[in-house]
């Protein structure tokens, strides 16, 4: 289990497909720390550590990982945000997020407020993954509040301190990203979509 606070931000050293698997060789500053069968969100997507090699850590993406995420579109240099699971005597400063990343999305736009920046997602609507506004979205793994909710969209406002410590600075409009809806919010979905869940 994670909360969406990112701890730093990794550079991709390598990539080697396996068959259908892909093991990614991360450096980053708590690389160091990790423990092989760790649990570590990268983007957002909760992978184990394979091999510790100093500065730098291995994981594998299956093929499953691969098609419903963005791992898919990485290459050697590029960067992403990495957060340790959470510890159960700490504070849940972000959200509850599991690293079960629900689908991506888009980028849609990106206006700068001022001081601050607006991205505008948009999303596949027809897998049921809903928005609320004011309420939690994991982008990539960071744990956002959500701004305004439309049907397939939403946004997200960034301070400079996620700016400057994430890769939302390196986001494009039509880059993809990584989603993870509110765990709440899925269960409401799912019970009033079951059956005779009105009677």
């Amino acid at each position: 289990m994670f909360t969406g606070i990112i701890e730093c931000v990794g550079i991709i050293r390598n990539i080697v497909q396996e068959k259908n698997n892909y093991h990614f060789r991360i450096e980053s500053s708590i690389s160091e720390a990790l423990k092989i069968d760790q649990s570590i969100a990268h983007n957002g997507v909760c992978l184990t550590v394979t091999l510790v090699d100093g500065h730098q850590h291995e994981v594998t993406a299956i093929a499953e990982t691969m098609q419903k995420t963005n791992l898919g579109s990485f290459k050697i240099g590029d960067s992403l945000n990495l957060e340790r699971c959470m510890q159960m005597n700490g504070r849940l400063d972000g959200h509850i997020v599991q690293g079960h990343v629900d689908q991506t999305g888009q980028v849609q736009t990106i206006v700068t407020e001022n001081g601050s920046w607006r991205y505008t997602i948009a999303y596949d609507a027809s897998l049921g993954n809903v928005t609320v506004e004011k309420g939690s979205i994991c982008v990539n793994g960071i744990s956002l509040t959500v701004v305004d909710s439309t049907m397939n969209t939403f946004s997200v406002a960034i301070i400079p301190y996620t700016y400057e410590h994430t890769t939302m600075q390196h986001l494009q409009i039509g880059d993809t990203v990584n989603l993870e809806f509110d765990i709440i919010g899925k269960y409401v979905a799912r019970m009033l979509n079951l059956p005779n869940s009105r009677n």
